[in-house]
Parts: C-alpha cells; sequence; structure tokens
C-alpha cells in the first residue's frame, strides 16, 4: 500500500519529518536521502516501509506548501478585519469549505473511504452561547430629582409630648387710654382673651418588600428609606403652606394669611412693585416681615422684567443675582401657586409642633405577611402647626394670569 492510501495521520507525519528535514522549498534532491543525512537511516527507512516515494514525498509537500499559503492569506484576512473591518461569523459551512482534509480527501481519487470534520463552535455573547457566562455591570441606581424643602423652615418648631397644644390669644387689646384731667376719673381698659387648641396631625404611608430583598441588597434599604422620608417631607410641605384646615389636613399658612389689599396707589405696579406693596401691608401690622414665598415661576418671571431700555431690572443675566427683595430673602418653590405670592413675618405669625419627628418603623403585623417573609416599612410624622398671627401673613394675587 502506498502512502497515498494510508491514513491522514500518517501522511501527516511523514510530511512533518520531511519538512523538518527540508528547509527550502528549491531543495530539488532526493526527500528521502535528506531525510536519511538529517535524521539517519532510521528515519528514511521507516518512510519506505510505509511506501513513500520520493514523487509522493514531493507531492505531499506540495500540497502542504499550498495549505501554509491559503492559511497565510486567512490570517492576513482576519489582521485586516481586526484593524477596523469586520469579521465574518466562522459557519459550520464555511469550516467544512476550508478544511485542508476535505481537499486532501477530494484528491484521493478512486479511492473509497470516509472524510470526518469536527465542528468548532463559534463562542459569542449571544444567548445559549457564551453570553450567559458573562456578568453586567451594575451602576448606580438612579433615583427621581428631589425638590429642596424650605417651608418648615420659615417657622420656629417647637418638640411636644401630647396630642393637642393649647395657647392664649388677645382677641381685643385695651385701647381706652385717654388723657385725664386732675381728679377726674380715668378711663377703662378691656383686655378680651380667648384659647385656641391645635391638634397633631398625622402623615404617613408605607410600601411592602421581601424580608429576602432586604437582606441581600442592603443598598435597597437605604434607598427606601430616603425616598420615603422625602415623600413625607413632600406632603409636609403642601400641608404647611396650603393645609385647608378641614379634617385631617392642617389648617395652613396661606389658608389662615390675611388677604392682600395696596396699602397705597402707584401708578401700573409691576411684580416687584406688588411684592414691595405686600411688605408694607404686613409692616403696618407692627410686625417686622422677614420673607417673601413664591413660585419657581414667578421667581423666574420677576428675574426677567426689563427697563425701557432693555436693562434687566435685578441683574444682568451673567450676574449671579442674590434672592433677595427689598432686603428679604425670597423663597421660591413649586409647592407655592403659579401668580401668587406670601410676604409675612413668618418667625412671629405661628408655630410648628413635633409631636413625631419623622421616622422608619419595619414590621410584618400586616395581614399574611409574617407567612409570606413580608414586611411592611412604614414611614410616618405627626405635627401640628398653629398660625397665631394672622395679619403677620400677606397672601396675594399678582394678576399676571386670570
Amino acid at each position: 500500500m502506498t502512502l497515498h492510501r494510508k491514513s491522514i495521520a500518517v501522511q501527516a507525519a511523514a510530511l512533518h519529518l520531511v519538512g523538518s528535514a527540508i528547509r527550502t522549498k528549491d531543495d530539488g534532491g532526493n526527500p528521502l536521502e535528506t531525510l536519511s543525512r538529517k535524521f539517519g537511516d532510521h528515519a528514511a527507512k521507516t518512510l519506505e516501509k510505509l511506501g513513500a516515494t520520493n514523487d509522493e514525498i514531493k507531492a505531499l509537500r506540495l500540497k502542504q506548501e499550498e495549505h501554509d499559503a491559503h492559511l497565510l492569506e486567512l490570517g492576513q484576512k482576519m489582521a485586516r478585519g481586526s484593524a477596523g473591518g469586520t469579521s465574518e461569523p466562522d459557519t459550520i459551512g464555511k469550516q467544512f469549505v476550508e478544511n485542508p482534509d476535505l481537499k486532501a480527501f477530494a484528491d484521493r481519487q478512486g479511492v473509497r473511504g470516509r472524510f470526518d470534520m469536527q465542528v468548532k463552535a463559534t463562542i459569542t455573547t449571544a444567548t445559549g452561547s457564551a453570553g450567559a457566562l458573562t456578568t453586567p455591570y451594575r451602576d448606580e441606581l438612579v433615583t427621581q430629582p428631589q425638590r429642596r424643602l424650605t417651608i418648615r423652615d420659615l417657622m420656629p418648631v417647637v418638640n411636644v409630648s401630647t396630642g393637642v397644644v393649647e395657647y392664649p390669644r388677645v382677641v381685643n387689646r385695651p385701647t381706652a387710654a385717654g388723657m385725664v384731667a386732675e381728679a377726674a376719673l380715668k378711663p377703662e381698659s378691656e383686655l378680651t382673651l380667648e384659647l385656641i387648641q391645635t391638634s397633631m396631625k398625622v402623615i404617613a404611608h408605607w410600601i411592602p418588600a421581601s424580608r429576602q430583598i432586604l437582606d441581600d441588597a442592603p443598598q435597597l434599604r437605604g434607598v427606601i428609606d430616603t425616598e420615603l422620608l422625602y415623600g413625607l417631607k413632600l406632603k409636609e410641605e403642601e400641608q404647611l403652606l396650603n393645609g385647608s384646615g378641614t379634617g385631617q389636613n392642617l389648617n395652613g399658612m396661606v389658608t389662615q394669611a390675611t388677604a392682600y389689599v395696596a396699602p397705597i396707589t402707584i401708578a401700573s405696579p409691576n411684580m416687584l412693585d406688588v411684592i414691595g406693596l405686600g411688605i408694607l401691608q404686613t409692616a403696618l401690622t407692627d410686625l417686622e416681615p422677614d420673607g417673601v414665598v413664591v413660585s419657581s415661576a414667578d421667581w423666574m418671571r420677576m428675574r426677567l422684567l426689563k427697563d425701557a431700555d432693555g436693562h434687566y431690572l435685578l441683574g444682568a443675566p451673567g450676574q449671579n443675582v442674590a434672592q433677595v427683595l427689598f432686603g428679604l430673602p425670597v423663597v421660591h418653590t413649586p409647592a407655592m401657586s403659579v401668580d401668587k405670592f406670601l410676604v409675612g413675618a413668618f418667625q412671629a405669625a405661628g408655630t410648628i409642633y413635633d409631636r413625631w419627628q419623622a421616622r422608619i418603623e419595619v414590621s410584618t403585623e400586616h395581614a399574611d405577611f409574617f407567612v409570606r417573609n413580608m414586611v411592611a416599612i412604614l414611614c410616618e410624622e405627626r405635627i401640628g402647626l398653629a398660625i397665631k398671627r394672622a395679619k403677620a401673613l400677606t397672601y396675594g394675587d399678582f394678576g399676571n394670569e386670570a
């Protein structure tokens, strides 16, 4: 049996021996003699026993050189693809057509046999390949934006230990004082008091969560607490400012404020003029105003006011303009209705009472939470608001919207 009829493995071994001995393509000599000189007579005699002839070895070398050239071309294509092109997937069909053993098998004309090829799977990030083994990078949790909360800071805050706060308030002050002649009867004044009660109101909300997720993702607990507290404070700010005073609602600042009535008349007042007149109205109650509350939209509207020459009244756009009007700090917040304003002597106007400060509690005592490994995360507070001097607050309308 000649070398051509041997297995592909035997052919490869023979070709490896000859290739190791003969390094140049133009050797031209006898391959078996060259192999004998290189490794001794044993290797050459082994090939002769396998049926190898000089012509067959030369033919195998020629095929090997063609295969090496093909591999070189493939390597160059891959290099060009990695340098900026796109690489073509190594499909099963492509592997079959380009398999060098297939070409050697096809050249064996008239010889019966079988060709086997081991398919190499292409490993990718797709589902079903290596995608399940990759771990995505987990960035930080993106939370909702939070508003700057400022209304609570306008008034003094007192901690209390009861559910109801009482305070006496003067209804009529003694004002009958007059000039008295010698030995004449002196005028009598009257002082009228009333006792006012303010009850504490509860603001609360909660969310359900599994005990497993709190144990497995401890950072989630901090996010839950932060978001619950913010939602609670958002409702608190709305109540302190606009609470209706009915049911379980606080009686807010706007609800109890004195309506704005311009104390003096000026021609065509703009928004800045209206604020100045509101400050004057509050000051005429013998209380010193200490702040102004407007909506964020109205603050920008005032910031954009210009004079007849086109100059901004509050300063050029490139300036960092302080949020101050007529010497008073301006609090702008979305909690205030658009086109409305509140001027006040807030420190003297009233008091915020904290019965329960904002707190977070976790409990399984809800329905069947215990047997389901669920917990309720509760956030609540109990507060009260007393507006003791309604005239210290002036609430009005800019008149820009119908």
